[in-house]
């Protein structure tokens, strides 16, 4: 990872390493007892950022996931894409280099599989690593530079 054989690190070395990934879980990692805003800001106090700096950038990532104005909201009151898009801002509210998703588009429908893959390509577009997860081949087929497939524990073209 960015050039760093993770296998011989020094285990209290990891932690620095994680902060260049992002994560989106298949089953989201919500945080319940949190609001929206709450949720976002999480990796950024784990990590130490200012509070004037997290807000800013608890903001931006909201905005950037189209779910400006609902930082207060529980995230029970979200629907399925919105909690997804809750996860994404999650996961790159500290601007990681890597972004690895799990099944990001699993249980949303059509439309709304393709806006978050949008939103995924504006990410690689700023020069984001991203690697994806998922079962809809077609729908990754519009999206993917480069798709590997996995069967049997095998990787195929």
């Amino acid at each position: 990872v960015n050039g760093q054989n993770i296998g011989s690190m020094r285990r209290g070395s990891i932690p620095y390493v994680r902060r260049n990934i992002g994560l989106i879980f298949q089953d989201h990692k919500i945080l319940f007892d949190r609001n929206v805003y709450d949720n976002v800001r999480l990796p950024l106090d784990i990590i130490g950022y200012d509070s004037r700096e997290a807000k800013r950038r608890v903001l931006a990532a909201l905005d950037k996931v189209g779910l400006a104005g609902k930082e207060k909201l529980n995230p029970i009151a979200l629907s399925g894409g919105e909690q997804q898009r809750l996860c994404i801002a999650r996961a790159v509210v500290h601007r990681p280099a890597f972004l690895l998703a799990d099944e990001p588009t699993a249980n949303l429908d059509r439309d709304y599989a393709h806006d978050i893959l949008e939103l995924f390509k504006s990410f690689h577009q700023v020069g984001v690593t991203l690697v994806i997860s998922a079962h809809d081949e077609s729908l990754m087929a519009d999206y993917g530079r480069r798709i590997l497939r996995l069967k049997h524990g095998q990787f195929t073209a």
